[in-house]
């Protein structure tokens, strides 16, 4: 297909100015060992002096050189995921497409905002949470692997989601039965209208504390496309069960309606990292208000069977795919995933809870 150019292997200056909206983003130095995370015992390090008695002596650690280290390990995050994404399309039609993985720090405006839709939220979650966990315990417990296509003991429960998954089988003591979930969000410009772009925001907030109450892995990837010639697809890195880190519950709140979309290739990106997770269950949920659509020519037919094909490759790895739509083209949506794998949201309120209880469904 057409493109701009070949991909640039560098990793993108966090700070370079383009000229277009989207592009000049500040990278975040606040990963899994923030100076903000770390406990005071941390700050501490061990002196080869002896005091009384022979006891160590510490001595507090250069908080300089301890935020360099967690900037250094930010920027080598950044830069795997963008190896991994680019790895992820190799062999697509994608693979010539400029992409750049961003990491978006947090301001004070976003703690604000979280917590002004958490306190909104947050009742709701943990009373989804409260019914799930025991039965989380109890699957734990009794050692057999829930929601199977085939097994030794029939789940009469599940036949109601008619998803065929109606057995349970004996789980290997080395097999892992948890769930992983991504959450990929459309922030294509048409989002901004009707209030879509608040209504995402509040459902992947509700998914990702519901993630955290019951310690289910989540990465929450936004995307965008044709924001300038040098960067055709813009990933989002919002949290990532890579590098896990406190902060990006604020970072959700900077989701926004940017440029164009190129669904497929975010899938691909996304679906790649689900499959080769541990998890035994592997769930990939699309928030999106509209069908694909960038630069030159990816629409309509192109971008219909580009996206099929993706989802049958990753559906044969153990992917699950669903598609919340919220937006105009619904039809299209249904059309590109099908019956089975839609979720109409007429309701803009009820999309929290509506995308929560399903990924409890999925445990």
């Amino acid at each position: 297909m057409p493109s701009w150019g070949t991909v640039d292997d560098a990793d993108p200056e966090p700070d370079k100015k383009t000229g277009e909206q989207g592009i000049a983003v500040k990278k975040s130095a606040d990963g899994e060992e923030s100076t903000s995370e770390v406990s005071n015992e941390s700050t501490y390090t061990v002196s080869s002096d002896q005091g009384e008695e022979g006891a160590p002596l510490y001595h507090q650690a250069d908080p300089d050189s301890m935020a360099e280290e967690a900037k250094q390990k930010e920027r080598m995050f950044r830069k795997k995921l963008n190896r991994d994404a680019r790895a992820a399309v190799s062999g697509s039609i994608h693979q010539k497409v400029k992409l750049i993985v961003h990491r978006l720090d947090y301001t004070p405006e976003a703690e604000q905002e979280y917590e002004r839709l958490s306190r909104e939220l947050m009742p709701i979650v943990r009373e989804i949470a409260r019914k799930t966990l025991p039965l989380l315990e109890q699957e734990n417990s009794c050692e057999f692997a829930r929601n199977q296509y085939h097994g030794s003991r029939f789940q009469a429960d599940r036949v109601a989601y008619q998803d065929f998954r109606y057995f349970a089988k004996k789980r290997p003591p080395t097999e892992n039965p948890a769930l992983v979930v991504g959450l990929r969000v459309d922030e294509s410009a048409s989002m901004s209208a009707f209030g879509r772009l608040e209504a995402a925001k509040r459902a992947v907030l509700a998914v990702y504390e519901f993630c955290q109450l019951c310690q289910i892995p989540i990465l929450i990837y936004g995307d965008t496309a044709d924001v300038s010639r040098l960067e055709q697809m813009s990933i989002y890195a919002y949290t990532d069960f890579a590098q896990r880190d406190l902060h990006d519950r604020f970072r959700l709140m900077g989701i926004r309606a940017r440029s164009n979309n190129r669904d497929g290739m975010a899938l691909r990106m996304i679906a790649e990292r689900l499959a080769a997770a541990p998890q035994q269950s592997k769930l990939l949920i699309s928030l999106s208000d509209g069908q694909p659509k960038a630069m030159e020519d990816y629409t309509g037919s192109l971008a219909l069977q580009d996206m099929q094909l993706t989802l049958a490759e990753y559906e044969r790895k153990g992917v699950t795919f669903l598609a919340a739509a919220i937006g105009q083209d619904k039809e299209v949506i249904h059309r590109i995933y099908g019956s089975e794998r839609f979720l109409d949201i007429s309701n803009l309120n009820e999309l929290p809870a509506k995308l929560v209880r399903i990924v409890a469904r999925y445990l």
